[in-house]
């Protein structure tokens, strides 16, 4: 299978290389010097053992010229995927498979102006990578990830699946990919961001008792927004799994801390303002969720 994989940071480094291994692999990236240096060197990943290996798909800053491919998969920040897709539209054809990993929701919209919404795949993953240097990551989370459709029956894609799956990464198709993602939203958008904006480990805000207050306020917007939006969650439950997920992972730093402390703009519009917007729709007071995106936005503005 030809693979583009937009946007080389640390999740796109880690997917385009294993998936290299079976598969024509290229890697997008908008930094010419960066590209030719996995061009020269590969990509480095590091597991959780200590053990490193280094990989080499293809990799350009330029995509003039080429052919469509056969999955293009979208690994960029949410606020630049617009020019990303803008700028590498001829790797998407008629027969493209379209796909976000991203963090957050409601990429399908702005990814339907550049497939149909047949083409389109929307997924979510618990694996997890962190940057050790410019082509370097460590491969720091394990797990499974989940793959379905914006429109139609989402088994079609269960191929896709079991070539993620034979190039390392455990996958299955599923039919209500939008509960996972909310699924995921409950710590990007609760835990996760609050650490960004007090600028701490994730352990702070387990431990401190005005911050997981805060925390417990996001949870219980988001399960109701959730639940109205059709997929049913409840509060006690997720504060305490969240609760415990940051009791085993105290040390952790997420990538809304690392864009607010390098002074970058953030992905809280995919992230606690999809809550925003699901509370909006169906009428549910979300009013922490809206105070975090003005206050994320603030913060951005200082750079």
């Amino acid at each position: 299978m030809k693979i583009a994989v937009i946007g080389p940071g640390a999740m796109g480094l880690l997917f385009g290389s294993y998936l290299s291994q079976h598969h024509d692999v290229t890697l997008v990236g908008t930094n010419p010097a960066k590209m030719q240096s996995i061009t020269e060197n590969g990509v480095t990943i590091r597991e959780t053992d200590g053990s490193e290996r280094i990989y080499r798909p293809h990799a350009t800053a330029d995509t003039t010229g080429l052919s469509p491919v056969d999955l293009v998969i979208v690994q960029v920040k949410a606020s630049a995927s617009e020019a990303a897709l803008t700028k590498n539209k001829a790797l998407i054809g008629p027969d493209t498979i379209l796909m976000t990993l991203q963090n957050g929701m409601g990429h399908e919209t702005l990814l339907s102006r550049f497939a149909t919404r047949e083409q389109i795949v929307i997924g979510t993953t618990q694996q997890g990578s962190y940057k050790l240097g410019e082509t370097t990551v460590c491969h720091s989370g394990l797990g499974k990830t989940f793959l379905g459709t914006v429109t139609g029956d989402s088994s079609r894609f269960a191929p896709l699946a079991e070539m993620f799956a034979g190039c390392g990464f455990p996958c299955e198709v599923c039919s209500q990919v939008q509960g996972m993602i909310w699924d995921k939203l409950m710590i990007n958008a609760s835990s996760s961001v609050l650490s960004g904006i007090l600028q701490v480990a994730q352990g702070y805000v387990e431990q401190d008792s005005h911050a997981w207050t805060l925390v417990e306020k996001l949870i219980r917007e988001l399960c109701a927004a959730a639940t109205a939006d059709g997929y049913p969650f409840y509060a006690e439950e997720q504060i305490a799994r969240i609760r415990l997920h940051l009791q085993k992972a105290p040390d952790g730093f997420t990538s809304i801390y690392a864009d607010l402390k390098a002074g970058r703009r953030t992905e809280v519009d995919v992230i606690n303002g999809a809550v925003v917007e699901a509370g909006h729709r169906h009428n549910i007071p979300v009013p922490t969720h809206e105070f975090v995106v003005e206050l994320v936005h603030a913060m951005e503005g200082r750079a």
